[in-house]
């Protein structure tokens, strides 16, 4: 197992090199987008929740999961995928999406319930389903582990180098979905990569209190296949682990597994008290965006001005996306039966 600290601005990479500053760059700009379009959601989320708080009420009815805290796995990892390559996510997936690609657009309208959406509304923010960009994700946990099996059988039998990424939390990996997948995947050399988002609280209950392991790349050795586990929330490390194990399943070499200590900063759904949180009032000042910012600043690969433009240009995106979801019309109630099976 590697356990990467906490980046300088000379992280080395495979090969005695350095991540490129146009790289670090690219990730903290994707960063941005996802921190940028998750503010935007809570914001519309809670504007017409009132008075108290209705779950079913507003623009965005239903649950909502964010993952702020969360970017530095989707910036490392999806930085290394293709259109081309599959990603299947968790209830929790707006970043992995963004950092996949998605249009943005199609994205916020589905989470809206508007007709322009990906699944033409019907499917709601935990199930963004996009064949453009290989991406589906799941309400239920470790759902995303055996759909990406099938794909990465796929693209295997295709033979033109695509590779599956499938990512759920701490808490699934000790669904029996995630260990069978493990096993599955080994046996067969499949090109998929696991990855684990350990933010420490499946729902409110703590790691400590559910997994008999410290670190469930621990696990990986049960399989035979390589097992990285990075911390600190790290971007860089997150980036190094990711190039790893896309590279080996891209040479036919088989699946690998990352678990990531990452962080997450808002509840488990909005609306959420987080009663059960001792560190709570902490939770902020680990923030993984400001921090690699002083980080890049330090290392001369940002200044005020190109900080200014990221955040603008991420802004705009964003905020076009949830004009264009709110101007989209909803579905007509008496399409209610349409794309189902019966």
């Amino acid at each position: 197992m590697t356990t990467h600290a906490a980046p300088s601005t000379s992280s080395p990479e495979p090969g005695g090199g350095f991540v490129d500053p146009d790289v670090r760059v690219r990730l903290y700009e994707t960063m941005v987008l996802c921190r940028t379009y998750e503010e935007a959601i809570l914001r519309e989320y809670h504007a017409d929740k009132g008075p108290g708080f209705d779950i079913g009420k507003g623009l965005v009815p239903g649950e909502m999961h964010l993952s702020a805290g969360q970017e530095p796995v989707a910036a490392g990892v999806c930085a290394h995928l293709t259109e081309e390559d599959a990603v299947t996510a968790t209830h929790r997936p707006h970043h992995l999406a963004i950092a996949h690609g998605m249009d943005l657009r199609r994205m916020t309208a589905e989470i809206f319930g508007r007709e322009t959406g990906l699944g033409r509304g019907r499917g709601g923010h935990m199930h963004l389903f996009d064949p453009a960009t290989h991406f589906s994700c799941s309400g239920i946990i470790a759902e995303g582990y055996p759909p990406a099996l099938g794909q990465a059988f796929a693209f295997q039998r295709r033979g033109g180098g695509q590779v599956a990424v499938a990512v759920t939390g701490e808490g699934a990996a000790n669904q029996g979905g995630f260990h069978e997948s493990l096993n599955l995947a080994a046996r067969w050399a499949l090109p998929v990569v696991f990855v684990v988002e350990d933010n420490d609280w499946a729902i409110s209950v703590p790691r400590s209190a559910s997994t008999a392991v410290g670190s469930n790349a621990d696990r990986a050795a049960a399989y035979g296949i390589p097992g990285d586990r990075v911390e600190d929330n790290d971007v860089e490390g997150v980036y190094d682990a990711a190039r790893r194990a896309v590279a080996r399943a891209r040479a036919g070499e088989g699946p690998s597994l990352i678990e990531v200590h990452t962080l997450r900063l808002w509840g488990h759904f909005e609306g959420d008290a987080q009663g059960y949180r001792p560190e709570l009032a902490d939770v902020s000042a680990h923030d993984p965006i400001p921090r690699y910012e002083q980080t890049l600043r330090a290392g001369g690969h940002l200044a005020d001005a190109a900080v200014a433009r990221i955040k603008d240009a991420a802004k705009e995106r964003v905020e076009d996306a949830i004009t264009y979801a709110k101007n989209s019309p909803v579905p007509d109630p008496a399409s209610a039966t349409s794309y189902v099976f019966a």
